[in-house]
C-alpha cells in the first residue's frame, strides 16, 4: 500500500479536535478539584469532608487519564508529522510503519477517553444517589401530566 501526504494529514483534524476535548476535560476536572479543595479547606474536620475527599481522588485518577489521553494523542499528531515527512523522502514502508502506530494511538487515546467517561457517570450517580425518591417523584408526576394531557386530547 503506497500512503499518500494527505493520508496522515487525514489525522490532523481528528486529532486537533480530541486534544480540543480533552483539554477542556482537564480544564473542567481541575476545576472542580479547585473547588471540593477550597470546600475541604473551610472545615478540615467536617464529617463531609470524608465524601470530598472521596471525590478529589476519584477526579484525580481521571485528571491522570485525561494527561495520558493527551499525550498518546500528542504523540498520535507527532507520529503523523513523522510520517509526512518518511512519505516525501520516499520511504513508503517506514511512513506505512509509523503511520499504523499513530493510528494506534489515538485508538488507545479514544479508549481512554470511553474509560474515563464511565467513571464519570458512575461518580455522577453516586454523586445524585441521594436524591433518587425526589428524582422518582418527579418522573411520577411528569407521567401523571402526560397522562392527564392525553385524556383531554381524547376529550377533544
Amino acid at each position: 500500500m503506497e500512503l499518500t501526504l494527505s493520508t496522515p494529514a487525514l489525522l490532523f483534524s481528528t486529532a486537533s479536535l480530541l486534544l480540543l476535548g480533552f483539554t477542556n476535560r482537564f480544564t473542567a476536572t481541575a476545576k472542580v478539584i479547585r473547588d471540593l479543595h477550597a470546600e475541604y479547606r473551610v472545615d478540615p474536620k467536617s464529617m463531609n469532608n470524608i465524601i470530598l475527599i472521596e471525590q478529589i481522588r476519584s477526579l484525580q485518577f481521571r485528571v491522570l487519564l485525561i494527561r495520558n489521553m493527551q499525550f498518546l494523542g500528542v504523540s498520535s499528531l507527532f507520529l503523523s508529522i513523522l510520517c509526512m515527512i518518511f512519505i516525501y523522502l520516499e520511504y513508503q514502508v517506514a511512513a506505512g510503519w509509523i503511520f499504523g502506530i499513530a493510528l494506534f494511538l489515538q485508538a488507545g487515546a479514544l479508549a481512554i477517553s470511553v474509560f474515563e467517561i464511565t467513571i464519570s457517570i458512575e461518580a455522577l450517580k453516586i454523586e445524585l444517589s441521594d436524591m433518587e425518591h425526589v428524582l422518582g417523584q418527579q418522573s411520577t408526576v411528569r407521567r401523571l401530566r402526560d397522562v392527564l394531557r392525553w385524556i383531554n386530547r381524547k376529550k377533544r
